[in-house]
């Protein structure tokens, strides 16, 4: 009994806490730009996308108009998206893109799971 003790406090503490992981910031990334749509940041959303910051100013003005209908148009149906929950981070080695399993719960009870593809460009976690 005391070695299978032992055995789990090493299993335990032992390499297996490096700390957060690529999908762990990934992740919070994706749910930081969709709290972000849902409190009315559509440009900070818009940007969030990779390649806006080389986009003209006037395709990048439309996205956020987008944005804006998106959350205008979930209002109307389901009385509006009042949480984004992460379910989920996998990493697809082949083409290094993280998917976000992200859950978006509207204020009628109806919720609906979202898969976000999320890219790490210079540091910075972007939605592809």
């Amino acid at each position: 009994m005391a070695i299978a003790a032992m055995m789990f406090l090493v299993m335990s503490c032992g390499g297996g806490n490096q700390g957060p992981s690529r999908e762990d910031f990934a992740a919070k990334a994706a749910k930081e730009y969709y709290d972000s749509l849902i409190g009315g940041g559509y440009g900070y959303f818009t940007d969030g996308f990779n390649g806006t910051d080389s986009l003209p100013q006037h395709y990048r003005e439309q996205l956020v108009v987008n944005a804006k209908q998106y959350l205008l148009t979930q209002k109307k149906a389901h009385q509006g998206v009042k949480e984004v929950r992460i379910l989920n981070a996998k990493t697809d080695s082949m083409t290094n893109i993280t998917n976000v399993f992200l859950m978006l719960c509207f204020g009628d009870s109806v919720n609906e799971e979202i898969v976000v593809p999320m890219v790490e460009v210079n540091g910075v976690w972007k939605m592809k």
